[in-house]
């Protein structure tokens, strides 16, 4: 067996036409080593690297570097702006930031809050304030910025110092109720006009902000909004660079080359319980993962005290030293004494202590990291928004609670330390040297420091805020109404007539037809955007890669192997489809772009998230709750839906649950259409509600199967009853009901048979009633019962299920292809005797009719439970029921679903 390294198994394959030049160069590098040492050939390779690029030569480049920062001292631009006037005004916004929170918990014990995130991050943002975020005041498109969620105190600080935020503001922090509150987090939902983008679920606003600004390209690839001058900042937390969700948009921010997007990444090393690497380093490894995914990368690892001991480094043993410390040992320094960090740091080896011995302790104690130096951080950010060809991640070494005080900085419980004692608090207003008396401090409540409106702190940073274009965060909706789709050729009209008795259509295909022809549409067509992970050919949308084409920055640059075919596959700068491949935290992400366009970009655009059904709301069920927080609007589409229709697939493909994960997202309407007509209303009430004139910030969940059935055509007067989640779709026959059925989605067909064979069988008579949403059936009911409390003097309100049952004591007998909690959900206002059938349980592979009769839920079993129902009011007897188990082959003692 040969063993041989990647790289000698790569020289192994060619011939050297020239073995003694090589031998000549390696024995140079032999001698280097024996008489300079490794260090001084580890510089001379990292040279030739860097040359070569220049020559034309392609090689990779290293995939981390030396432990140092990215920009030398010497390519620093000069700082543009006053340097000790904004060092004055970021110790003013981290007081009031810590005071705002302290403030609350005195009075509010246990309310919560974070100190320790801003002060490690303040400088990150004060230089992108002052020099860099661009807002979106006179015109200007402006820059996107998600700031990291528990830095939400440092931003309103700010705020409060431009204007926009007065004390009683600050005073409300986490209190919302009252109307003023500031939100913990950064929430659009609760504070509209604030802020732009959640951040705080960890890892999704890291995708977000990459789909973003890959969104950004898509609308100007197709000619829809001009993004050029817009950039996309985001900032996470190193431990947050963990999430899987944070990870998985980096390959696709190379490979498109987003140079658009900017990522600082606020490398405090910790954690919320500790440290993150404590036996590694995660700026090195992060710069290996981003260079990997084709990213540029500057780090900010030391300050500008460092600079004069890295000059006077011939021998590099400092850079070695800083290469081989861990993380968790660089923590220990930061709350340890200037002796210490001499002793163990540089004490060492005696030339590391030669390079500190005219310092003294207090100055090694004072060696800052590059994080809290705003001349390095705005070299970075300068040196970021002038490359090209790539997205950037600069990698910002701080200290987590910095300037609060040594119980806080760099200590494993800063993230939960939501207080600060009076002695805290004058150590920390001592430090940031503010005009701030003992008796302020000796009450319990720390004062805000506002330096005046006509200071010049204030004056300056709201100048700096005027010159960038305006105040960010800020959220503006000024998008306009879409218009109707066109009348003469209506895209909803095939779906609301019917396929006839001898033609049938699953309602998937039924609503990718009408996808096809919304996006012909010649009013709306350029603004629908459908998004598929990587089943668009399962759910039979092949024909949009070959009109629409599959959106790609670079088009398609190969023949694809089906090229000669009719549906072939196409890609293409200006393509309307986003395939995302295999990941739903990807599709969700552009979902989410296009879905908050409206207010991003004042661009109405209607996303169309197509998948597969068990792969929606359980797996990136938090991305979709944080779409509602960002007021998203759009259509999430769960195809091959449901648990008994997917002949075979198995326990990891049956959906059994997806409409009850969706009954609690508040704005989301979710609906189980059965028919065609039923997707076809829908959607069609959906399109007005949130892109007409009095758009709403909802969005809609569709179920959609696989299942081709004769499509009925659209009774007369049920649009309403359709919309609103209920409606009786066909009446008993040739007597008065004394039962009804009441299905949604795939159980439809069953419910209808269950009545052929009740009246046929049995002589009972049913009607059959359609249930598009449990979910607004209740949340009627829910509003109801509300006003019913609260206004006891006013006519009650009688929920919409009530009102149309009326009150009858015919039993009622949901069917589902889900768990019985869906249709469960409005049982309490259910006054006749209610019997569900769902498919609790795990899922299994079989056909439709083994499964439906496993689960209980095909027609046969309809009937017994609506003749049980019966029989427990006397309208029927217990023998009929023994009859009909009998008559179907039911086996009574068959194994129970939901036993495991």
């Amino acid at each position: 067996m040969i063993n041989a390294s990647p790289d000698t198994a790569f020289t192994a394959q060619f011939p050297d036409p020239d073995p003694g030049e090589t031998r000549e160069w390696l024995d140079s590098l032999s001698a280097v080593v024996s008489r300079q040492g490794s260090r001084r050939a580890r510089y001379l390779i990292s040279q030739l690297l860097q040359e070569a690029p220049r020559l034309g030569i392609e090689f990779p480049g290293f995939v981390t570097s030396d432990y140092v920062n990215t920009i030398p001292a010497s390519a620093e631009p000069a700082y543009p702006g006053d340097e000790q006037l904004e060092h004055r005004i970021r110790r003013i916004i981290r007081w009031n930031a810590a005071a705002m929170v302290a403030r609350a918990n005195h009075r509010f014990d246990g309310l919560g809050g974070h100190l320790a995130t801003y002060a490690s991050a303040a400088s990150l943002y004060e230089v992108g304030f002052n020099h860099f975020f661009r807002g979106r005041g006179d015109g200007r498109t402006g820059d996107q910025v998600f700031f990291q969620g528990h830095a939400s105190p440092g931003i309103y600080s700010r705020a409060y110092l431009e204007g926009h935020l007065d004390e009683a503001h600050l005073d409300s922090y986490r209190r919302e109720t009252g109307g003023r509150g500031l939100a913990s987090y950064p929430h659009p939902r609760r504070m509209p006009d604030f802020w732009e983008f959640p951040t705080v679920s960890m890892g999704l606003g890291v995708i977000d902000a990459i789909y973003q600004a890959r969104f950004n390209r898509y609308l100007a690839n197709r000619g829809i909004t001009d993004t050029s001058n817009s950039r996309v900042w985001s900032f996470p937390g190193d431990g947050e660079m963990d999430e899987p969700e944070s990870l998985a948009g980096l390959s696709i921010a190379g490979r498109e080359q987003l140079d658009n997007l900017v990522m600082v990444v606020n490398c405090n090393l910790q954690r919320l319980d500790g440290p993150v690497r404590g036996n590694g380093k995660i700026i090195q490894e992060l710069e290996a993962r981003f260079r990997a995914a084709g990213w540029n990368v500057i780090k900010v690892v030391w300050g500008r005290e460092w600079d004069a001991l890295l000059a006077a480094d011939s021998d590099g043993v400092l850079i070695d030293k800083m290469n081989t410390t861990l993380d968790g040992q660089y923590q220990k320094y930061a709350v340890e004494s200037g002796a210490f960090i001499r002793e163990r740091f540089f004490g060492t080896d005696p030339r590391l202590a030669e390079l500190v011995a005219h310092l003294g302790d207090d100055q090694i104690r004072r060696l800052r990291v590059g994080g809290h130096d705003h001349a390095k951080l705005h070299a970075a950010y300068s040196a970021a928004i002038e490359h090209r060809g790539a997205p950037t991640a600069i990698l910002a070494r701080t200290v987590k609670g910095w300037a609060l005080g040594p119980d806080f900085e760099a200590r494993n419980a800063a993230h939960q330390m939501k207080t600060m004692s009076v002695a805290e608090l004058k150590t920390f207003r001592d430090r940031l040297e503010l005009d701030i008396s003992d008796a302020e401090l000796d009450d319990d409540l720390p004062p805000y420091h506002h330096p005046g409106e006509d200071s010049v702190e204030v004056q300056y940073l709201r100048e700096r805020r005027r010159e960038l274009g305006g105040p960010i965060p800020r959220r503006m909706t000024t998008a306009t109404p879409l218009p109707r789709p066109s009348a003469s050729k209506d895209p909803f009209a095939p779906l609301l007539v019917g396929s006839g008795d001898k033609i049938t259509a699953s309602t998937t295909s039924a609503f990718t037809r009408l996808l096809r022809d919304l996006m012909r549409d010649s009013e709306i067509g350029n603004r629908i955007v459908p998004i598929i992970p990587d089943e668009g050919r399962t759910f039979g949308m092949e024909p949009l890669f070959a009109k629409a084409h599959i959106y790609s920055p670079t088009g398609q640059l190969y023949e694809p192997v089906d090229a000669g075919m009719l549906l072939s596959y196409r890609q293409a700068t200006d393509g309307q489809v986003l395939e995302e491949g295999i990941c739903e935290a990807a599709a969700m992400a552009s979902f989410t772009a296009a879905g908050t366009a409206y207010a991003t970009w004042g661009t109405q655009m209607v996303p169309f998230y197509v998948f597969y059904s068990m792969f929606g709301f359980q797996r990136v069920g938090d991305a979709i709750w944080q779409f509602g927080d960002a007021r998203g609007r759009g259509f999430l589409i769960g195809a091959t839906a449901g648990r008994t229709t997917l002949l075979g697939e198995g326990l990891q493909h049956c959906d059994g649950h997806s409409p009850l994960l969706a009954s609690v997202v508040p704005n989301c309407r979710a609906y189980d259409p059965a028919f065609a007509y039923e997707v076809a209303v829908i959607i069609r009430d959906g399109l007005t509600r949130m892109t007409g004139p009095d758009a709403e910030d909802v969005f809609y969940y569709l179920n959609v199967y696989n299942e081709s059935l004769p499509q009925p055509p659209m009774p007369d007067g049920v649009e309403g009853g359709i919309v609103d989640g209920l409606y009786r779709y066909r009446e008993a026959t040739n007597a008065p009901a004394v039962a009804r059925l009441v299905a949604s989605g795939s159980a439809m067909a069953a419910a209808l048979e269950a009545q052929r064979l009740l009246a046929g069988d049995h002589g009972v008579a049913a009607e059959v009633w359609s249930a598009p949403s449990w979910k607004l059936l209740r949340e009627n009911a829910l509003r109801a019962d509300r006003w019913n409390i609260l206004h006891p003097e006013q006519p009650p309100q009688v929920p919409l299920v009530r009102r149309l049952f009326g009150s009858s004591d015919a039993p009622v007998v949901a069917v589902t292809d889900y768990i019985r909690a869906v249709p469960h959900q409005i049982a309490p206002w259910i006054s006749a005797p209610f019997v569900v059938l769902g498919t609790d349980g795990f899922g299994l592979s079989d056909t439709r009719e083994g499964l439906r009769n496993y689960f209980g839920i095909d027609a046969p079993h309809i009937v017994v439970a609506t003749l049980s129902a019966l029989a427990a009011t006397g309208t029927v007897s217990r023998a009929d029921v023994a009859a009909a188990i009998a008559r179907y082959a039911i086996d009574p003692d068959a194994l129970d679903p939901t036993s495991v």
